[in-house]
């Protein structure tokens, strides 16, 4: 079997944002709206004060990590600046017809994060 080469990262590197509370640096990359990749590195994680916050069974490991709320904050701030680009600018495509076959009706996609902040 042929494995797939992943290529995400040559339509679109990724790009360093900062957190404003706590100076934690790490890689974001915006594939869509509804979609965010975050790399953290080692400094990131001990910089982070909602990371240290959390159970000490939080992280790769251990319990999921619900994610940095401050982050999330800091990415949505500099991807509104301009400083993170969104790959694809289209929002979340829905299928109407699904969504009144479950009785939801309304049609509305929900994103979903590769990694939390």
């Amino acid at each position: 079997m042929a494995v797939r080469p992943d290529n995400r990262l040559e339509d679109g590197a990724m790009q360093p944002v900062e957190c404003t509370a706590c100076g934690a640096c790490v890689l974001v990359r915006k594939s869509s709206w509804e979609q965010t990749s975050l790399q953290w590195s080692g400094e990131a994680i001990e910089a982070c004060l909602e990371r240290r916050a959390a159970s000490p069974r939080s992280g790769p490991n251990g319990a999921a990590f619900s994610g940095c709320g401050s982050l999330r904050d800091s990415v949505t701030a500099a991807v509104n600046r301009g400083d993170v680009t969104v790959q694809i600018e289209d929002p979340l495509k829905t299928n109407p017809e699904a969504a009144h076959a479950d009785g939801a009706g309304h049609g509305h996609g929900h994103g979903q994060e590769h990694a939390h902040a």
